[in-house]
């Protein structure tokens, strides 16, 4: 069953994926690649915890660093050594916290892929070298494949270096049976038009002189059809691919290299020009065009995401289909499991669906799932999987809020109905973790604000911060979501702030509700009026207004409010393809 993990990818690794069980592992870490170099170095820059973010990729030393950096060192050997060199060279710095926490998942990847799996890393220069070094420790260099390079942007100017256009994705199997497909690449239409000038019933095709450098005293350096290939120091080499489209002809090949020849003349695959002067001139076949060529490490026929790109989500690291689809259809066979643990806006997913693969997508944050969920949705309705790690009790609410207070207000804000929430750590979030929007007749657009209280402990200040709230912002509703059961003063508080005073939707509305996990859990919604249908109101991902916009600012139909620059949109609202 293809399934899709909501948690910390280190876990859901040790804890739901067997051994030898993943037939190819795609992975695109979250770096910072807009901090400086320098800064990745400084000791100085540690934040709370290593850790990710959503959107926002912040490594930094700390205690996680150090537990991840400790369970390396304990387990494995080779990678361990390699582990223990670069911290006595680097020191506890940002990168070296990156690498730790790189380390010990690289360990469970390699652990759960199969013998005749395949491993791509996807990275930036800032960190490619050390990250090779690992995966050699690792894998051993024996099992290195390729260093690939995609050209991931068209242009990038600097005033004192080279112009850094690419990314690195670092291709290691874990043994030498590793399943490996020839994928051909499309040729390019200038290449084409200026190689494979000439065109037959065959279709296109090009000259090439019949003969390669070197005299041999063999059948290859004999003279054929009046030419003496040892008299130019030249002999005879037969073209196999004009020999294996007439064996696709069932002709009848014969052995004789002569007979080889005679045969392709007279099937028209080989020519004599005329000398101006009137002699014969080197022999020539027919070099026809073929239907693709090899793949090769340098990627440049799959041009990063655009801005008006169809399949563009706004996801800051989203990387194009066409580039999953070629390593997916290179390195796995129908039916077999890719498994990405940063699987982000979802891109790896949606390859292995198209390419009827099963797979296994992996995200610490709520966005990311949700976002998958509604890209399947809208272009694979009949895809089957299963999410885990969602909250469906209050159990599971529970443990949530233990372990990230803020992924339990997005998806407590989400599950109570908002369609833009915060999802951003940083920053006062003014009492707003969410916000419910909606059309109320003549008095225009509506809007409820969410807030959210993980904790054990609640009170009435909670309630009277939000009715404050309500009134600084104008806005018609508010929900105060809690963990906890609100105590009696709190309900009391939510019913002295009265109804709704302009609503055009009949029924008197409470202007504050209180709601606990449970109740919505238990499909005990407040009292809310009609809204928008996400499949009715679809909108599309818009080109960033300015250079720190977050990337999923997105507008909503019908909002008066804009959004902070900490708000996105629910994936549910965004238009795919």
């Amino acid at each position: 069953m293809n399934t899709l993990y909501f948690g910390d990818n280190l876990s859901v690794l040790r804890e739901h994926v067997r051994d030898a069980s993943v037939d190819l592992v795609y992975l695109d870490p979250p770096f910072n690649s807009n901090a400086t170099y320098n800064l990745l170095f400084d000791e100085n820059a540690a934040v709370a915890g290593a850790q990710v973010e959503a959107f926002r990729d912040t490594w930094g030393w700390g205690q996680s660093a150090e537990d991840a950096y400790e369970d390396v060192r304990r387990a494995a050997g080779d990678l361990g050594l390699v582990m223990k060199g670069i911290r006595s060279w680097l020191g506890p710095n940002t990168m070296m916290a990156y690498l730790a926490m790189m380390a010990v998942r690289l360990l469970e990847l390699r652990r759960v892929l199969k013998p005749t799996g395949s491993l791509y890393l996807h990275c930036d220069p800032k960190a490619s070298h050390y990250l090779k070094l690992m995966l050699d420790a690792l894998f051993g260099h024996d099992n290195f494949r390729n260093e690939v390079i995609w050209k991931r942007t068209f242009a990038h100017g600097s005033a004192s270096r080279w112009g850094d256009i690419h990314d690195s994705i670092l291709f290691y199997s874990a043994s030498d049976r590793y399943n490996w497909n020839r994928v051909l690449q499309a040729l390019g239409e200038t290449y084409i038009s200026k190689k494979y000038r000439f065109e037959d019933e065959r279709g296109q095709y090009r000259l090439v002189v019949l003969t390669g450098p070197g005299t041999t005293k063999g059948a290859s350096g004999k003279r054929w059809r009046g030419y003496d290939p040892t008299e130019s120091g030249r002999h005879w080499a037969v073209p196999q691919r004009s020999i294996e489209a007439l064996r696709e002809e069932d002709v009848e090949i014969p052995t004789e290299l002569h007979d080889q020849l005679e045969l392709l003349y007279d099937h028209g695959f080989i020519r004599f020009p005329k000398k101006r002067g009137g002699g014969q001139g080197v022999p020539e076949f027919k070099l026809y065009l073929p239907k693709g060529q090899p793949l090769q490490d340098i990627i440049l026929d799959i041009p990063p995401i655009n801005s008006q790109a169809k399949e563009r989500l706004g996801y800051p690291t989203q990387k194009p289909v066409a580039l999953l689809e070629r390593i997916i259809s290179a390195s796995s066979n129908e039916g077999d499991v890719v498994l990405d643990p940063f699987c982000g806006c979802g891109t790896t997913v949606e390859a292995a669906e198209r390419l009827r693969r099963q797979w296994v997508g992996i995200d610490v944050t709520h966005y990311a799932v949700t976002l998958i969920e509604a890209r399947l949705k809208a272009n694979h309705p009949d895809a089957e999987y299963e999410v885990q790690g969602r909250p469906v009790d209050l159990a599971g609410a529970r443990d949530l809020a233990r372990r990230d207070k803020h992924q339990f207000q997005w998806w407590a804000a989400w599950r109570v109905g908002a369609q833009t929430y915060r999802e951003e750590r940083r920053g006062a979030d003014r009492g707003i973790d969410g916000n419910i929007l909606f059309k109320n007749g003549p008095y225009g657009d509506g809007r409820i604000i969410v807030s959210v209280k993980g904790g054990e402990n609640v009170g009435v200040d909670m309630v009277r911060d939000l009715r404050g709230v309500i009134e600084r912002e104008e806005a018609e509703m508010g929900i105060l979501v809690t963990l906890a059961d609100p105590t009696r003063p709190m309900l009391q508080e939510a019913l002295e702030a009265g109804y709704v005073r302009k609503s055009a939707h009949g029924s008197r509305l409470p202007r504050l509700q209180v709601a606990t996990i449970s109740d919505i859990l238990d499909r005990r919604a407040p009292k809310l009026p009609p809204l928008p249908l996400p499949e009715k109101h679809p909108i599309r991902a818009p080109r960033r207004r300015d250079r720190d916009q977050l990337e999923l600012l997105l507008p909503f139909p019908g909002e008066r409010v804009i959004p902070d620059k900490n708000t996105v949109v629910d994936p549910r609202f965004i238009q795919f393809g």
